[in-house]
C-alpha cells in the first residue's frame, strides 16, 4: 500500500459535485491502412482490458482510515477490478465531426470518478471522419500528475508503426519494460529535463532556513507594494467572468499551433516558449473579455504550475508547485505586453531560485494557504487566488503509433474550480503544440470563439517581432496546417467561425425592418441600418 501525500489528499478534499479534480487527455489516432474502423477498436480495448497485474494506481482503490481524508489515506489493490466498467466503447452521431467530439467530451469531462474503484476511465471513440478515431482517458489527480501522465502514455506508443502490444498498456509488465528501457539508456524522445519544465533553475545551493528567511521577505516586500514584478497568489487579482462561482457542466475546444511558430515569438523578444504561450493566452483572454464589455482594468494573473520531479523520478504521484504571472492584459501593444510577461516570470523563479524542491513545495503550501481556507467556505469567487491556469507539459517529439494508429494530436484536459472557471493547458507533440481548453459552460459563454482569439493574438505577436511579411500573411494562419497531418484540430477554427458568422447575422432582423419601414426610400435607410453586420 502505498501512502497519499498532503497534495493527493487535496485534490480529493476539495472535490464535489461542481469541481471534479481528475485531468484527462483527449488522443486523435488514424487507423492504419486497409483496418477495420469496428474490428481495430474492439481489439484495441481487449488489449486495454487484458492485465494480469495492473500499473498503479490503475489497480488500485483509495482506503480511509476511521478519520477519512483528515487522517491516514492510501493506495490498496482493488481486488473486484471489473475492466469492462473502466475501458468503454462509444460511438459519435453522425456527421462525426469534431464538434460532436467536443461535445461528448465535454461530457465526459463533466461527471465525478466513483471513489469505491480505481479513479480512472477510458473510453474508444469511433464515428469519426477521415477513418480517425479519438481515446478520452481521465484519471484522478490525487494519483497522477502531468509529468507521470506523459511517461504512462510514452510507455503505450511507439516510433515503429509496426510494433503491437501484446499485454495491456496499463500493464506492470508494459510499465516495468519502459522503465528498464529508460536505465539502459534508451530515453525517450522528450528528455526528464525537458519534464521537470521549469524546475532546472530550482537548484538547492543554498541552506534551507536561508532560503525559507528569503523567501519571506521577498512575500512581506510584494504584499507591501515593493515586490517589482513578482507576483503572488490573492494579490490585486481583479474579477471578472472568469471568476464566478462554477457549475458542474464543462465545455471543451482543442486546436493545435506549429511548435516553431510560438519557439520563434519567445526568441524574438529575448523570453521563452513558455513566455510566448502565456503572451498569446493573454491576448486572447484581453479580447475575449473585450468582446464582453468585462475587461478588469487591473492585469489578469495567470497560476503556472511548475514540476517539481527529480531526475529519473517515474513513480512520484504529484511533484508539483505554482507561481503567479502577471498576465498584462491591460497593456495593448502586444510587445510591451509580452515584455511584462516576461519580467513577472523572471521575477518568480528568481523567488524560487535555489530551494531545493521540498522548500519550494513547503512554500507554495504556505502561499497556497489562503485558497484552502476560502475553498470550503465558497469565497473563492471573491478572493480568488488568480484568474486562470495557464499549464505547459512538454511531451513527446516524435510522431508515435498505438499498434499501428499513427497518433495525431494529444490533447488535454485540465480542472476548473469556484474563482477560475477556466483551464489552459497545452502539450507538445512532435513539431505541434496541442491546446486543450476546459471552462465552465454557464460561468464561461462562447469560449469556442476562444480558439479564434488566439490566433489572432499568435498573429499580432508575429506582427510586433516583425516575423510575418505581408505576403506571407495567408501562409501562417493555422487554416493553411489543414492540409497538414499534424495540425489536426486546424479545421476546429473554421467550425467555431462559421457559427460565429450565423450567429452574427442576426441583423437580419435588423434588416427586414429597415425593409418594412421606410416606405418611401427604402435603399438608402436599409443599407444604414443593415451596416452593424459586425455588432462588436
Amino acid at each position: 500500500m502505498k501512502k497519499l501525500s498532503l497534495i493527493d489528499k487535496g485534490f480529493l478534499t476539495s472535490e464535489n459535485r461542481e469541481t471534479p479534480m481528475h485531468v484527462a487527455s483527449l488522443g486523435l489516432y488514424t487507423l492504419p491502412d486497409g483496418a477495420d474502423e469496428q474490428e481495430f477498436l474492439h481489439e484495441l480495448a481487449g488489449n486495454v482490458r487484458n492485465a494480469q497485474a495492473m500499473l498503479p494506481p490503475f489497480g488500485d482503490r483509495l482506503r480511509l482510515g476511521r478519520l477519512g481524508l483528515a487522517g491516514s489515506a492510501y493506495w490498496e489493490p482493488d481486488a473486484a477490478m471489473d475492466m469492462d466498467y473502466h475501458v468503454r466503447h462509444s460511438a459519435l452521431p453522425k456527421p462525426g465531426r469534431y464538434r460532436e467530439l467536443f461535445n461528448l467530451t465535454s461530457r465526459l469531462h463533466g461527471t465525478l470518478l466513483e471513489r469505491t474503484r480505481p479513479l480512472w476511465e477510458m473510453h474508444v471513440i469511433e464515428g469519426l471522419q477521415n477513418r480517425q478515431f479519438a481515446v478520452y482517458t481521465k484519471t484522478h489527480h490525487a494519483a497522477v500528475d502531468g509529468a507521470r501522465s506523459i511517461h504512462i502514455s510514452r510507455s503505450m506508443l511507439s516510433t515503429d508503426p509496426n510494433h503491437v502490444l501484446e499485454e495491456s498498456p496499463l500493464s506492470l509488465q508494459s510499465w516495468q519494460r519502459y522503465k528498464d528501457a529508460m536505465r539502459k539508456g534508451k530515453q525517450p524522445p522528450h528528455s526528464n529535463e525537458e519534464l521537470r519544465n521549469v524546475a532546472d533553475v530550482l537548484k538547492s545551493t543554498f541552506d534551507s532556513s536561508t532560503n525559507l528567511v528569503r523567501a519571506l521577505s521577498a512575500f512581506s516586500k510584494t504584499w507591501a507594494g515593493r515586490g517589482g514584478a513578482l507576483s503572488l497568489p490573492h494579490q490585486q487579482v481583479p474579477i471578472s467572468s472568469l471568476n464566478h462561482s462554477i457549475h458542474g457542466a464543462r465545455r471543451f475546444v482543442a486546436q493545435s499551433w506549429p511548435f516553431a511558430r510560438i519557439e520563434a515569438i519567445g526568441k524574438a523578444f529575448g523570453g521563452t516558449f513558455n513566455d510566448a504561450v502565456l503572451a498569446i493566452c493573454s491576448g486572447a483572454l484581453r479580447q475575449y473579455l473585450k468582446t464582453h464589455a468585462e475587461l478588469p482594468e487591473q492585469p489578469l494573473k495567470s497560476m503556472v504550475p511548475v514540476s517539481l520531479r527529480q531526475e529519473g523520478d517515474l513513480e512520484s504521484g504529484n511533484a508539483v508547485a505554482a507561481i503567479s504571472a502577471n498576465l498584462a492584459t491591460d497593456v495593448a501593444d502586444p510587445a510591451r505586453r509580452i515584455q511584462a510577461i516576461i519580467a513577472s516570470v523572471r521575477a518568480s523563479k528568481a523567488f524560487y531560485a535555489g530551494m531545493s524542491p521540498k522548500e519550494i513545495e513547503l512554500v507554495s503550501a504556505v502561499l497556497q494557504a489562503p485558497t484552502l481556507l476560502l475553498l470550503p467556505l465558497g469565497l473563492m469567487a471573491k478572493l480568488p487566488p488568480y484568474n486562470v491556469a495557464i499549464s505547459n507539459v512538454p511531451g513527446i517529439r516524435e510522431t508515435m503509433y498505438w499498434n499501428g494508429a499513427r497518433m495525431d494530436g494529444s490533447y488535454p484536459l485540465s480542472i476548473v474550480t469556484d474563482g477560475m472557471a477556466m483551464n489552459i493547458t497545452l502539450i507538445t507533440y512532435d513539431q505541434n503544440v496541442d491546446f486543450g481548453i476546459v471552462a465552465c459552460r454557464k460561468s464561461v459563454p462562447q469560449v469556442q470563439r476562444f480558439i479564434d482569439y488566439m490566433e489572432e493574438a499568435l498573429v499580432a505577436l508575429e506582427d510586433a517581432a516583425g516575423l510575418r511579411p505581408p505576403e506571407k500573411d495567408k501562409a501562417l494562419t493555422p487554416r493553411k496546417p489543414k492540409a497538414q497531418r499534424k495540425t489536426p484540430l486546424a479545421t476546429t477554427v473554421a467550425k467555431p467561425k462559421a457559427a460565429t458568422k450565423t450567429k452574427l447575422k442576426a441583423p437580419p432582423k435588423a434588416i427586414s425592418k429597415a425593409k418594412a419601414k421606410p416606405k418611401a426610400k427604402p435603399k438608402p435607410k436599409a443599407k444604414a441600418k443593415a451596416k452593424p453586420k459586425n455588432p462588436q
